[in-house]
C-alpha cells in the first residue's frame, strides 16, 4: 500500500517536503479555482523542493481547461520532476459548482480524454473548438519547454461506475473516494474491467487505484467525538455531505448513514437564498469546519467517510482494503492540523505496515 497527501496552498509546500521525509509516496494538488492556490504554480514549487515524492494533480479540473492547457501544464511539471509526475484528473464536482454550474457530463468527459491521452503521449489528437476540429500535437518537446517522457500517467477520477468505466477505457488508474470498506472496491473494479472491455483495451499491469480519505487516529481513553478529532476531520466529512446535497436535490434519496441528521442539516443550508446557495453548500470544503456544522460530524458519520479507530483497527482497515485492490490511501487532514495529522498517521499506522 502507497501512501499519499492531498494539499492546496501554494505556500505550504513545506507540507510536500514534510511528506517526502516521512516516506509518504505522492502528493496529490487539488484544483479548484475558486478557493484554493493554483495547482500548477504548487506543483512547480514542489519540484523544486523535493526529490523522490511523486508529484501531480488531485485532481484537475477538466471543466476548467481544455485538454491542450491541461497536457501543456502538467508536461511542463514533467520537465522540472520527470519521471515523478502523474495527472489526476475529475469532472470538477466542486469547482463548477462553486461557479453555479454542473460538472462536465460523462460524455463530455470521454471526449475530453480522447484528446488529453495522446497529447501526453506525443501523438497526434483531433481537437474540436468552437465548431471547428483540426489535428494538433505538442511540438518543439526536442527544446525543452515541457517533457511527455517520461510517461506522465492519467489517473481518472470517478466516483460512479459510468466515470469509473472511463478509467477503465483512458486511464492508467483509477482516483476515487470510497467509504473505507472493501466491499466498494469490488464494485469499481467491475466498472473499471467493464470499461476497459467496451474499448478492446487490456488494462496496464501497473493500473493503480487510489482513494482519497482522512484518518480519525484515536489516542488511548480518546473517542471519535473528541474536539481534536471533530477538528481534525470535520471538513472532510461535512464535504460528504456537500456532496450528497447536490445529489439528493438531483432526485436521489440520502443515504442510510446520513438520514439521521439530513433534514436538519437541509434546513441550514437552505438558510441561504437560492441564489447564492451554491457558495454556501461547499463552504470550508475540506478546509476548515464551520461552527454550525460541527454538529453532523458524528462518531457515525466519522466511521462511514474516514479511517477510523485506535492504531491497530485503523491498520488492520488498511490491510483489508489492500487485499480488496487498493493501492493507494491519500490523506485530506484538515488545513490546521495537516501538519501532526500526517506526521501521527505516518508513525503509527505506516511505520508498522
Amino acid at each position: 500500500m502507497d501512501f499519499g497527501l492531498c494539499m492546496a496552498k501554494a505556500d505550504d509546500v513545506e507540507l510536500i517536503v514534510q511528506a517526502e521525509s516521512l516516506g509518504y509516496s505522492h502528493a496529490w494538488v487539488a484544483d479548484s479555482q475558486m478557493i484554493w492556490s493554483d495547482c500548477y504554480a504548487t506543483l512547480a514549487l514542489a519540484a523544486a523542493r523535493t526529490r523522490t515524492i511523486r508529484l501531480g494533480t488531485g485532481v484537475a479540473v477538466a471543466g476548467t481547461r481544455i485538454p491542450p492547457v491541461t497536457a501543456h501544464s502538467i508536461a511542463t511539471i514533467n520537465r522540472l520532476a520527470p519521471g515523478r509526475t502523474f495527472l489526476g484528473i475529475g469532472t470538477g464536482n466542486t469547482a463548477m459548482r462553486l461557479m453555479g454550474q454542473k460538472p462536465l457530463t460523462v460524455r463530455e468527459f470521454g471526449e475530453y480524454l480522447a484528446v488529453l491521452r495522446p497529447l501526453l503521449h506525443g501523438e497526434e489528437a483531433d481537437f474540436s473548438w468552437r465548431g471547428r476540429s483540426a489535428p494538433i500535437r505538442m511540438d518543439m518537446l526536442e527544446l525543452g519547454f515541457m517533457a511527455v517522457e517520461p510517461r506522465v500517467p492519467i489517473y481518472v477520477s470517478g466516483f460512479g461506475p459510468k466515470a469509473q468505466a472511463l478509467a477503465g477505457q483512458y486511464g492508467d488508474g483509477l482516483v476515487m473516494s470510497i467509504p473505507p470498506q472493501p466491499q466498494f472496491m469490488g464494485r469499481a473494479l467491475a466498472a473499471v474491467r467493464a470499461g476497459a472491455e467496451r474499448a478492446e483495451r487490456a488494462l496496464p499491469a501497473d493500473f493503480t487505484v487510489s482513494s482519497l480519505t482522512a484518518a480519525a487516529l484515536l489516542e488511548p481513553g480518546e473517542t471519535l467525538a473528541s474536539e481534536r478529532i471533530v477538528r481534525e476531520c470535520g471538513p472532510w466529512v461535512t464535504s460528504s455531505l456537500h456532496y450528497l446535497y447536490e445529489k439528493v436535490a438531483a432526485g436521489d434519496e440520502p443515504p442510510p448513514h446520513v438520514r439521521g441528521i439530513w433534514k436538519d442539516y437541509v434546513r441550514q443550508v437552505e438558510q441561504t437564498p437560492p441564489e447564492r446557495r451554491h457558495r454556501r453548500i461547499h463552504a470550508g470544503h475540506c478546509t476548515y469546519l464551520l461552527p454550525e456544522e460541527a454538529r453532523f460530524v458524528t462518531p457515525g458519520l466519522i466511521r462511514s467517510t474516514c479511517l477510523a479507530g485506535p492504531p491497530q483497527e485503523v491498520l488492520e482497515q488498511v490491510r483489508a482494503l489492500e487485499s480488496a485492490g487498493l493501492h493507494q490511501l491519500i490523506l485530506l487532514p484538515s488545513l490546521e492540523t495537516q501538519h501532526p495529522a500526517l506526521e501521527r498517521f505516518a508513525r503509527q499506522v505506516m511505520a508498522r505496515l
